[in-house]
């Protein structure tokens, strides 16, 4: 049963124009997470499994430190998450994750996007409750069952994990990330995620076709050239020649 979460989610690193602007994503992320959990990630699994991805996406080691350091200082941004909800084109349903240090501003630029895609948004829980918001782990060189043993062990609720050839993914309620992880780890050892993160994943998609895949890909560029989105989560199944 594969998920295809993949093509559900719009990554910085996928969908930002330039470098500097997954650069200043990332930071921003990194600064939010390391102030909110400590701005060590030996005791900060979230901050960790931010930074193994920001490296991947080849985040300057510079970009990364300045936000630590940002975050173990006094003051600094007052970010804080806003999250949107609503139908874009085709009505495919959509969620917009947002770290602001100005709510209005993001949610006048957020509902912008909206109204000249022929788009409309929606009130908080109007489509949210029809994903689900999982914890995602997808890595080599494990069985299925060894995977899965260690994590009962650990008590973690497993919501679902799935072998293809050699690649396990593991998927958990988002509540369960760092329990998870620390599972993993501690029975595995290090292991390197191909994918360590939480989503929202569709319980349906929503296939688009004619005039609706171009103006849903409009409507994503659009939301994912604002600084303020961090993540775009949606329904849509676009054809594979537009993806």
């Amino acid at each position: 049963m594969g998920r295809a979460f993949q093509n559900r989610k719009e990554s910085m690193a996928k969908t930002a124009d330039a470098k500097t602007k997954v650069y200043s994503k990332y930071g921003r992320e990194i600064y939010v997470v390391a102030k909110a959990g400590g701005s060590d990630p030996n005791g900060n699994l979230a901050l960790r499994g931010l930074m193994e991805r920001a490296k991947k996406d080849q985040v300057p080691s510079h970009v990364i430190d300045k936000a630590l350091d940002k975050a173990s200082g006094a003051g600094g941004e007052d970010f804080s998450p806003a999250r949107y909800e609503g139908f874009g084109p085709g009505n495919a349903m959509v969620i917009v994750d947002c770290l602001t240090d100005n709510p209005n501003r993001t949610f006048g630029d957020v509902r912008g996007c909206f109204t000249k895609t022929k788009s409309k948004i929606g009130t908080p829980g109007s489509v949210s409750h029809m994903f689900d918001h999982c914890a995602i782990f997808a890595f080599v060189g494990q069985e299925e069952d060894a995977v899965l043993e260690a994590l009962m062990e650990a008590d973690v609720d497993v919501t679902d994990i799935e072998q293809e050839e050699a690649r396990i993914t593991v998927y958990a309620p988002h509540t369960e990330y760092a329990k998870a992880k620390q599972a993993l780890l501690n029975a595995f050892g290090e292991l390197d995620f191909e994918i360590d993160e939480i989503q929202f994943l569709p319980q349906n998609t929503t296939p688009l076709e004619g005039d609706d895949v171009a103006l849903f890909e409009k409507f994503l560029g659009m939301l994912t050239d604002l600084d303020d989105v961090q993540n775009v989560f949606h329904s849509a199944e676009l054809p594979e020649a537009s993806e």
